[in-house]
C-alpha cells in the first residue's frame, strides 16, 4: 500500500526517540520477575496453544511460544553491556531522545546496600547520552522490584513506599544533574491490574481490595517521589507514563454512549486524578482504541498486530485531545508501537501516528515528544521473547542488531522533519 506524502511541522525542540525498560533489554537481571519466570516458564509454555492458538500468525510463533526458554529473560539483547551500539542506532535514525529505566534491583540488590558498580554504570550511560546530545527520559519503576522489597510485600503496604523514595533520592544524589525528564512509575494501573486484579503477573494475587490498595500506594509513591525530585532541582519535569486507550461509540444508542464514557473514565480518569496534581506533564502510552456497542467492545480488527491487537493509530489524535481538554498539561508520548516481526505494518503505523500527532497539535495539544516502543526487540513480560516490537531486530543468539526497513524509513523522515 502506498504511503501518503507527509507534510509535517513540529517544534524545533521536539523530542524524537525510542523507549526501552531495563528488565526487557538489559539481560541478566535479578528481581521478582526473574524469580517468577523460572518458576512459571514450563507452565506458560504448556498454556501457549490455548493463549495464542487463535492468532493468525500462530504457525510462525508456535515453536517459540511453546518453548519454556521463551519465558525466561536471561541474556536478552544484552543492552547492559552493548548500550553504545544501541545509542548508535538512535543516531542513525536521527533521534534526540531516549527513554530507559534504571533497574532498582541492580542499584540496591540488598536492602540498604548500594551497588557502586551499578551506579557507576548508569552514570556512564547518562554521560554517553549527553555526549551524543540525546535527551534522557528516566523511568524509576517499570514493573520490576528488588527481591527483598517484594518479600516485604512490595507496594501492597503503604509503609514500604519509603524504600522506593529512598531509592529515588539515591538516584538524584548520584546522577540527578544528568537528566531533566523523570517518569516515576510506568503504567501504575497496568501493574496493579495484572498483578492484583487478574493475578496473572507476580505476585499472582487476585484481590480487588489489594488492587485498590496498590493503586493508592503507587499514587503516594509518585507524590513523595515528585516532591523529592522537585526539591532536588527546578529543572526536573515529572510524570507517570499512563497507558491510555480511546473508547468510542460504535452507534448512537444511549447505552453505547454511556458505556463508552464509563469505560473511558475507569481506563484513564479514575487513575490519573490520583497522580496528575504532582505531574509537570503527562506521559502517554498509546497502543489501543476500543469501539463500543452496547456494553461490549467490538473492535473493527481490520488490521491487527502479531499479538492480535486492533491497530487504530489514527485515534491517537482523539486520545490526546481528550486528555488535553481534561488535564491541560503538556504531553509526551512515552510509548507507542506494535508487535510486527515481519515489519509489514510498522511504517503504516508510524505514518498514521505522525498525522494524528500533527492534527492534535493543530487543535491545541501541547506535545513535547514522541518515543517509539521499542528501540529493540525485547522481553514482553508474561508473553516472553516472541513478540517483536523493535525498530531494531535482535538476534538473541548472536546479539546482532539490524534496523528494520520501517526504522530506516523513519530515520529519513526524522532527518527531514528536524532539518538535518
Amino acid at each position: 500500500m502506498q504511503q501518503p506524502k507527509l507534510s509535517l511541522k513540529f517544534p524545533k525542540r521536539f523530542l524524537w526517540g525510542a523507549a526501552t525498560a531495563a528488565h526487557q533489554v538489559e539481560g541478566n537481571t535479578h528481581n521478582q520477575w526473574t524469580v517468577w519466570e523460572l518458576e512459571n516458564a514450563k507452565t506458560k509454555a504448556a498454556q501457549a496453544a490455548y493463549q495464542y492458538g487463535d492468532l493468525e500468525n500462530w504457525s510462525q510463533i508456535k515453536a517459540a511460544a511453546k518453548s519454556p526458554d521463551n519465558y525466561v529473560s536471561a541474556k536478552l539483547a544484552d543492552h547492559y553491556t552493548r548500550y553504545q551500539e544501541d545509542f548508535d542506532l538512535l543516531q542513525k535514525m536521527h533521534m534526540n531522545a531516549y527513554r530507559f529505566s534504571i533497574e532498582w534491583s541492580r542499584v540496591e540488590p540488598e536492602e540498604g546496600a548500594w551497588n557502586v558498580e551499578a551506579i557507576e554504570h548508569y552514570k556512564a550511560y547518562l554521560r554517553e547520552l549527553k555526549r551524543r546530545e540525546i535527551e534522557p527520559v528516566v523511568t524509576l519503576f517499570h514493573f520490576t522490584l528488588p527481591v527483598w522489597f517484594a518479600a516485604r510485600g512490595g507496594f501492597e503496604k503503604h509503609s514500604n513506599v519509603q524504600y522506593f523514595v529512598r531509592f529515588v533520592e539515591k538516584i538524584l544524589e548520584e546522577m540527578g544533574k544528568d537528566f531533566r525528564y523523570v517518569i516515576t512509575i510506568n503504567e501504575p494501573e497496568v501493574y496493579a491490574f495484572e498483578s492484583y486484579y487478574l493475578g496473572d503477573w507476580p505476585p499472582n494475587r487476585r484481590s480487588k481490595v489489594m488492587w485498590w490498595r496498590v493503586i493508592n500506594n503507587l499514587a503516594s509513591a509518585h507524590r513523595q517521589a515528585a516532591i523529592a525530585i522537585h526539591a532536588h532541582g527546578r529543572n526536573h519535569k515529572v510524570s507517570i507514563a499512563k497507558n491510555t486507550g480511546y473508547f468510542y461509540a460504535g452507534d448512537n444508542a444511549w447505552l453505547t454512549r454511556l458505556s463508552a464514557a464509563v469505560m473511558q473514565y475507569f481506563q484513564d480518569d479514575y487513575v490519573l486524578k490520583k497522580f496528575v496534581r504532582h505531574s509537570d506533564f503527562l506521559g502517554v502510552n498509546y497502543y489501543f482504541s476500543y469501539r463500543v456497542y452496547g456494553y461490549r467492545i467490538h473492535n473493527p480488527d481490520e488490521r491487527v498486530s502479531d499479538l492480535g491487537w486492533d491497530l487504530s493509530p489514527e485515534n491517537l489524535q482523539y486520545a490526546l485531545e481528550r486528555l488535553n481538554r481534561k488535564y491541560k498539561l503538556p504531553m509526551m508520548i512515552t510509548e507507542n508501537g506494535l508487535a510486527d516481526e515481519r515489519d509489514e505494518q510498522r511504517q503504516w503505523w508510524l505514518t498514521q501516528t505522525l498525522i494524528a500527532m500533527q492534527k492534535a497539535m493543530d487543535e491545541g495539544v501541547r506535545l513535547e515528544g514522541y518515543l517509539h516502543w521499542s528501540l529493540l526487540d525485547n522481553f514482553e513480560w508474561d508473553k516472553g521473547k516472541w513478540p517483536r516490537f523493535g525498530l531494531a531486530a535482535v538476534d538473541y543468539e548472536k546479539g546482532t542488531r539490524t534496523l528494520r526497513p520501517s526504522a530506516q524509513w523513519f530515520g529519513r523522515v526524522l532527518k527531514h522533519i528536524r532539518g538535518l
